[in-house]
C-alpha cells in the first residue's frame, strides 16, 4: 500500500498492511523544536535549520528525511506552504538552539519575558524566561462581550493570531490562488495522507474569547446568551469551511477539527450540555465538510471524553485524537471494544504522560506492543503517540518508540 492507502484503509475499518504512523501530521503529533533537535543528531541526520512552525508550542516542522527515516504515513496541508526562506526569521530557542520563526509571528522582548502580538499591537501571549511555551495572556470578553464585533475579538486571541502556515504573510500575499496551488503541488509530489487543519472549535473558542471559568459559567448560568454567541461563532466556522474547502478540498484526505472537551478525570461538562450547545453544530460542521469534499473527519479533543463518545459518533466524527489513555475511561481495551467498529483512533499508541518522558527504552517497547496489540487489529487506528513530543523527551526514548513500531 501506498501511505495514503494505508491510512484510508485504516479509516475504513480494513486493516492496512501495516500499521499507519502519524508523526507531525497535524498540530497534535509533533515534536518540540527542542527536542527535535536532539532526535535529528540521534538519527545520524545532516544538521540542518530548525524551523518553529507553531510559536505557541514551540512545535517543529518535521523535515522529509525524518518521514522517510521512520516510514510516516501523514503530512500536513502546510508543508505546502511558506517554503521560502524569506517566510522565516532567525531565533533562539529557550535552551540556546539557533532555530527559524515565522517571520509573520516573531517573539519581541518585553518585561524581561518574550511577547507575542496581534495585528492589532495587543500583546496576546507570553513567555517568561525559564519558560517553554507561550501563554494566553489577553481574553477579549472577559469583561464584555460584543457579538457585532466577535471576527475582530478572535483576531486578538492568541491561537487565531499566531496562524502557522501557509500564515497570513502567503495568503496576504498572493490570495486563493496560492492555497490551491500549494495544496495541488503537495498532493503531487507526496503519496502521504494529506491532513488539513480546520479548526472549527466551540467550546475552546469561547474559553478564548470569555476565559475558561467565565465560559462555563456563561453556558449554565446564562444559556440564551451562549446559544446566540455559538450561533454567531458557527456562521463564522461555516463561511470559512465553505472557502477552505472550495480552495483545498480536491487535495486533502483528512480534515482536523478541534475542541477539547475532556479533562483528566471526564468530560469538562455533562454530557446533557454537550447534547444541548455542542454536538447539533459539531454535526452541522462536519456534515457541511463531507458534502464539500471528499474527506474523513477527525476530531482533536484530550481528555477522558468516553461518555461523549456516542454523540460524537452520532455527529458524524470518523476519528478521535489523541486517545490520552491515561485519563479515566479512556482504557484502549475498552474503547476499541466498544466503539472500534464506529471510530478510528488516531492515538493512543503511546503515553505522552508517565511513559515516553520517563520510561526506559526497554519499558517504552513492550508498552509500544501491548497497545498496538490491543488498538490496531482491523483497522480503526493510525498510530501516534499522544499529543506531541515535549521538550524533555529523550531522544532514545523515541528511537526505541518507533522501532517498536516497525517490530
Amino acid at each position: 500500500m501506498t501511505p495514503r492507502e494505508r491510512v484510508l484503509a485504516a479509516l475504513n475499518h480494513r486493516q492496512p498492511d501495516r500499521v499507519p504512523v502519524d508523526f507531525g501530521g497535524h498540530r497534535s503529533s509533533g515534536i518540540a523544536a527542542i527536542a527535535y533537535a536532539k532526535f535529528r543528531r540521534a538519527l545520524g541526520l545532516p544538521q540542518r535549520a530548525i524551523r518553529v512552525y507553531d510559536p505557541i508550542q514551540q512545535l517543529a516542522i518535521v523535515d522529509e528525511d525524518v518521514l522517510d527515516r521512520l516510514g510516516i504515513d501523514t503530512i500536513e496541508l502546510g508543508r505546502g506552504f511558506a517554503q521560502g526562506d524569506e517566510h522565516w526569521a532567525a531565533w533562539t530557542l529557550p535552551d540556546g538552539t539557533p532555530c527559524q520563526m515565522p517571520a509573520w509571528a516573531m517573539p519581541e522582548r518585553g518585561d524581561g519575558q518574550w511577547l507575542l502580538r496581534a495585528q492589532s499591537g495587543r500583546v496576546v501571549g507570553r513567555m517568561p524566561d525559564g519558560a517553554l511555551y507561550f501563554e494566553q495572556c489577553y481574553w477579549p470578553y472577559l469583561e464584555h462581550d460584543d457579538l457585532e464585533r466577535l471576527p475582530e475579538a478572535l483576531a486578538d486571541t492568541i491561537w487565531v493570531a499566531m496562524r502557522t502556515p501557509p500564515g497570513p504573510l502567503v495568503a496576504g500575499q498572493y490570495g486563493d490562488a496560492v492555497l490551491t496551488e500549494g495544496a495541488r503541488q503537495l498532493r503531487q509530489r507526496s503519496d502521504r495522507a494529506i491532513l488539513a487543519l480546520f479548526g472549527g472549535n466551540l467550546l475552546e473558542i469561547g474559553q478564548f474569547l470569555y476565559r475558561n471559568d467565565n465560559f462555563l459559567m456563561l453556558l449554565a448560568g446564562n444559556p440564551r446568551r451562549a446559544h446566540e454567541f455559538l450561533d454567531r461563532l458557527l456562521e463564522i466556522h461555516l463561511a470559512n469551511l465553505e472557502r477552505f474547502l472550495r480552495l483545498v478540498g480536491p487535495w486533502i484526505d483528512v480534515i482536523v477539527f478541534g475542541d477539547d472537551l475532556g479533562m483528566q478525570k471526564g468530560p469538562q461538562m455533562s454530557r446533557r450540555m454537550y447534547q444541548e450547545f455542542f454536538k447539533p453544530r459539531h454535526a452541522q460542521m462536519w456534515r457541511r465538510a463531507k458534502e464539500l469534499a471528499d474527506v474523513k473527519v477527525m476530531l482533536h479533543c484530550c481528555g477522558g471524553v468516553r461518555p461523549l463518545l456516542p454523540d460524537l459518533i452520532e455527529a458524524g466524527l470518523d476519528a478521535i485524537n489523541p486517545v490520552q489513555i491515561s485519563c479515566t475511561g479512556m482504557e484502549p481495551a475498552g474503547l476499541k471494544r466498544d466503539f472500534g467498529h464506529q471510530l478510528t483512533f488516531w492515538g493512543g499508541g503511546c503515553d505522552t504522560h508517565f511513559v515516553l518522558p520517563n520510561g526506559t527504552p526497554e519499558q517504552i517497547r513492550a508498552h509500544v506492543k501491548q497497545e498496538l496489540e490491543i488498538l490496531a487489529p482491523g483497522g480503526g487506528f493510525v498510530f501516534q503517540q499522544v499529543h506531541n513530543v515535549l521538550a524533555n523527551v529523550p531522544p532514545e526514548n523515541l528511537l526505541a518508540m518507533f522501532a517498536a513500531v516497525k517490530e
